[in-house]
């Protein structure tokens, strides 16, 4: 009798010890489940919008190497100018904060993104889908589409992407960005140029030491301006489409009040205004 009533009174036990383990797993788990809510709204509440803020400056990373978006008049200085330059003071301004330029480069564009270097890239960016992988864009601001650039006498000979690839014909690049990109798909047989610098490629066009530019259309007729030897063939109807944005991390709440921003730009003349303005100031 007395083994008997201890086996009773061990399977209590061991049923009580599981529905105790069962509950206790539950409460853990709701637990947990409630810990990640409470993680994720305070990562929410916590955006970059709000840090900005708190720290009192918006990081603009920029190239200072693309007219009429961003540009140095002297490396030296270390003063930008241009289009998304005015932008961003403006956004800064709507802000309640203070701007810094960061520089940044095309083939670090994204890396400096994702590390912090800066909160929003403005330099004329090309919304790409690669891009868009690992970033967000703002709204667009403009489209265009890419051109070719090259000396007075050999516009003839460059009118087609057809007639650019061949051999022999020298097309400079900067690195790192979409004109590399689309120069390295559309001339396979051409010889690619690789030039750090991007505003210096131009003179050494008219030096002969390339044949051609492919970069935006916007960018082939200011060149042509500044370099009255040389000329954009095909601005007016450019090889390809796309739109340029305002790159971002990956936060919604900073990305919708930068689309507002912007769309408020456009739509109450500022936009048009600066850009008017600063194509004005090159000659």
């Amino acid at each position: 009798m007395v083994n008997s009533n201890w086996g009773k009174i061990f399977k209590i036990q061991i049923s009580l010890l599981l529905i105790f383990s069962l509950v206790l797993g539950s409460c853990s788990s709701k637990s947990r489940l409630s810990g990640q809510k409470a993680s994720y709204t305070y990562a929410e509440q916590h955006s970059l919008l709000e840090q900005i803020g708190e720290r009192g400056v918006l990081k603009v990373g920029t190239t200072g190497d693309f007219m009429p978006f961003s540009y140095q008049k002297s490396t030296e200085s270390g003063a930008y100018y241009g289009l998304d330059i005015e932008l961003a003071k403006d956004l800064a301004k709507s802000l309640g904060v203070d701007v810094q330029f960061v520089k940044t480069t095309w083939p670090s564009l994204l890396s400096d993104l994702q590390s912090n270097a800066f909160d929003i890239g403005m330099s004329g960016i090309t919304i790409t889908l690669e891009r868009q992988k690992n970033a967000l864009f703002s709204i667009p601001l403009l489209s265009s589409g890419k051109a070719a650039i090259t000396r007075d006498e050999n516009v003839n000979l460059y009118s087609t992407l057809e007639s650019i690839n061949s051999e022999g014909v020298r097309v400079i690049v900067n690195p790192g960005g979409t004109n590399e990109l689309f120069s390295r798909e559309n001339f396979p047989k051409a010889t690619i140029v690789l030039n750090e610098d991007n505003l210096s490629i131009f003179q050494k066009i008219v030096d002969g030491e390339a044949d051609i530019m492919i970069t935006d259309a916007m960018e082939t007729l200011i060149q042509e301006r500044l370099h009255p030897e040389l000329e954009a063939i095909n601005a007016d109807k450019p090889f390809n489409f796309f739109e340029m944005g305002y790159l971002l991390p990956t936060d919604h709440i900073f990305k919708a009040y930068v689309d507002q921003w912007l769309n408020l730009r456009l739509k109450d003349g500022t936009y048009q205004e600066i850009y008017t303005t600063e194509l004005n100031k090159i000659k």
